[in-house]
């Protein structure tokens, strides 16, 4: 069962509280897990036991998603408040500068966090923020037609889809090279999490203004980049590497957008070698 924790974030106006949801487990220095817009902390899943062998494991749900409540009236969904409220959760947690891993919205945000020093190493697969006008364009429209369909499909169809390896396909495929792979109660489970997702739409727009343009010297960052994502398009990976040249990009092989469920072996070690 997820814990929650609550904390105020300072804002122009004065502190706000935030709560957010998150699970823990495993021993060993602390790593963070940051998931993608639309999706939830189970996102993890498939690498959690993995990666909790070696490493302190606590995967959370962005504000507005999953179980997280959404932001307090007056906070904004975009990356420097995001930032600020992960920086008061390790705080509150008393995570000193842990290790981080992000998946697309969740590794932009950790790269952030590595940008201003917050943690140790970052772990950035298929992250937001490197693309073109037209590659967001295209990555948003997908997006909002996969939001639009999780609110539209009704659940017992979407539970019949998720029996069959043809039907996890038809549901997941945008995110996962291998839909067939996961299991039918978990693509319940993320269908619904992209319906009810209170901070989608205010995350979305936020990123619209997005590029990631900094380098993050004197800490260690790792950027892995499926062979098939067609989300967020592999070539986007050479220009992180343009931008951080002392990152290390690696290519995942036969792995989607999602890569945790593709590949978890692989992608549970380019984690804990990230990150040792």
């Amino acid at each position: 069962m997820p814990a929650t924790v609550s904390f105020p974030v300072t804002t122009p106006s004065g502190p706000q509280p935030v709560s957010v949801s998150y699970e823990r487990t495993g021993r060993g220095e602390p790593l963070l897990l940051l998931h993608g817009i639309g999706h939830h902390r189970q996102a993890w899943d498939p690498v959690v036991d993995l990666l909790a062998a070696e490493r302190d494991v606590i995967a959370v749900d962005l504000p507005g998603f999953g179980v997280s409540p959404a932001l307090p009236d007056g906070l904004a969904y975009d990356l420097p408040t995001t930032t600020a409220v992960f920086a008061a959760f390790c705080e509150a947690l008393e995570l000193e500068r842990p290790h981080v891993a992000g998946n697309s919205l969740g590794g932009l945000l950790a790269l952030e966090l590595g940008r201003g020093k917050l943690v140790r190493s970052v772990t950035a697969l298929s992250p937001a923020g490197f693309w073109s006008e037209a590659e967001r364009r295209y990555a948003f429209g997908v997006l909002l037609t996969m939001r639009h369909l999780s609110r539209r499909l009704p659940l017992p169809l979407v539970e019949r889809l998720s029996r069959t390896a043809a039907g996890r396909t038809a549901l997941t495929s945008t995110i996962y090279a291998r839909p067939g792979r996961r299991a039918p109660e978990a693509v319940v489970a993320e269908t619904l999490a992209l319906a009810r997702a209170t901070g989608f739409d205010q995350t979305l727009r936020a990123g619209t203004t997005v590029q990631f343009t900094e380098d993050i010297p004197g800490i260690p960052v790792t950027v892995g980049w499926g062979s098939r994502d067609w989300l967020l398009v592999r070539r986007q990976g050479i220009r992180a590497k343009q931008i951080i040249p002392a990152a290390r990009l690696i290519r995942l092989p036969g792995c989607g957008h999602c890569p945790m469920n593709d590949d978890p072996a692989l992608v549970a070690r380019v984690i804990l070698d990230a990150s040792s």
